[in-house]
């Protein structure tokens, strides 16, 4: 473990405090009138999702908990467990898909994921920024509707819904964020 001073903490650094992971989620340097500066951080626990404010004065230690980083391979989902495998020891990890969050939709066979893992235990995922989609339904355009820039209702092949621009109809492959699920192109 790697020791920092409390004022080097900064949003994003992970440490292990009062026996468990925590990361940082905001954090403000405070300099009283009276008394020792101190950096007031909001902590978010890793496991239990419970937060708490604390105080640490630039003088206090703390451990910094340092992540490994795997590329992952999305093999399938079987109930609400979804199944990676290591790209490196092609051993197999099943995640719950709740873990995952709303971006498990995006999942696709074959798709190369970054899991976060600490003392190997997984506690993040990333998926890639874009992924390609087809859309399955895609409402009418709607004539003489083209003086203003207007969307239209689409349905992909996962199930979702989004807004598309008028000239996307269905069977055409697009370009979706996975960050917020928003149309980005039409694929090449």
């Amino acid at each position: 473990m790697a020791k920092i001073t409390g004022n080097e903490i900064s949003p994003g650094t992970l440490i292990n405090y009062d026996g468990g992971l925590w990361i940082a989620v905001k954090t403000a340097k405070v300099k009283p009138g009276k008394g020792g500066a101190y950096n007031q951080v909001e902590l978010k626990n890793v496991t239990s999702g419970t937060k708490l404010n604390q105080r640490f004065r630039s003088d206090e230690a703390v451990d910094e908990a340092v992540l490994d980083k795997k590329d992952f391979q999305y093999l399938y989902t079987s109930g609400d467990m979804l199944t990676f495998m290591d790209m490196e020891s092609y051993e197999q990890i099943e995640l719950a898909a709740d873990f995952v969050g709303d971006q498990a939709q995006f999942l696709q066979d074959g798709m190369k994921t970054l899991v976060q893992l600490y003392e190997d235990r997984p506690i993040g995922i990333k998926l890639p920024v874009q992924v390609t989609l087809t859309v399955t339904e895609a409402d009418p355009v709607m004539k003489g509707g083209t003086a203003a820039p207007s969307f239209k209702n689409a349905v992909l092949e996962n199930g979702m819904r989004i807004q598309v621009p008028p000239f996307v109809g269905a069977g055409e492959k697009i370009i979706v964020a996975t960050e917020d699920g928003s149309y980005v192109r039409r694929a090449d």
